[in-house]
């Protein structure tokens, strides 16, 4: 008897449960080498850009990153984080949520040396648009600058040039905010 009860409950509830949810993740501590290597490709934007503003931006993108892959309730893969997103078990995370949330904090902070901008690639395409940040020197061009991307590894931070990110072809999305005064518009 007991056999057969919890037989039903695995299987007919905790089973489809897990199922639907996915598994949740956080992000992973970030290494050292891993803020140096941000913190490096950063500085390489621009000759004036000091070691320490580049490495204060990697730690606060990490240290967000993180914080909103606990707010996001973040599962993996990504698409199906996309699918519990668009089914409404989650509120949030879709790669736009990810860029825009990453702009608003960033953009909020005082930095010298440093724009912030979003970039997108398959605008339109339904199931293949994707959506990211990205950090330029200081009135810098944003094919020059660096794509931040935490929603492609569910929660790790993937980053590049994007001249070297083969994967996108992505183009300026300036009229999604990338501008100080969209800040107000939130």
């Amino acid at each position: 008897m007991f056999q057969h009860l919890f037989r039903v409950i695995f299987f007919k509830l905790l089973f489809p449960a897990f199922f639907l949810v996915g598994c949740v993740v956080s992000a992973p501590l970030t290494p050292q080498s891993t803020l140096t290597q941000l913190s490096t490709l950063f500085q390489s934007l621009d000759e004036n850009i000091s070691e320490e503003e580049a490495m204060q931006l990697s730690r606060d993108i990490f240290h967000q990153t993180q914080l909103l892959s606990k707010e996001f309730e973040l599962t993996s893969p990504p698409l199906w984080h996309n699918f519990l997103v668009n089914v409404g078990i989650r509120e949030k995370g879709l790669c736009y949520h990810w860029s825009d949330a990453l702009y608003i904090y960033l953009s909020q902070k005082t930095y010298s040396s440093f724009d912030f901008h979003l970039m997108g690639a398959d605008i339109g395409k339904y199931f293949l648009e994707h959506n990211v940040l990205v950090v330029v020197a200081k009135d810098g061009k944003v094919e020059n600058g660096v794509i931040i991307d935490p929603w492609r590894d569910s929660g790790k931070v993937y980053f590049s040039k994007v001249k070297e990110d083969l994967n996108y072809k992505w183009v300026h999305r300036a009229e999604r905010g990338c501008k100080r005064e969209w800040l107000t518009l939130q």
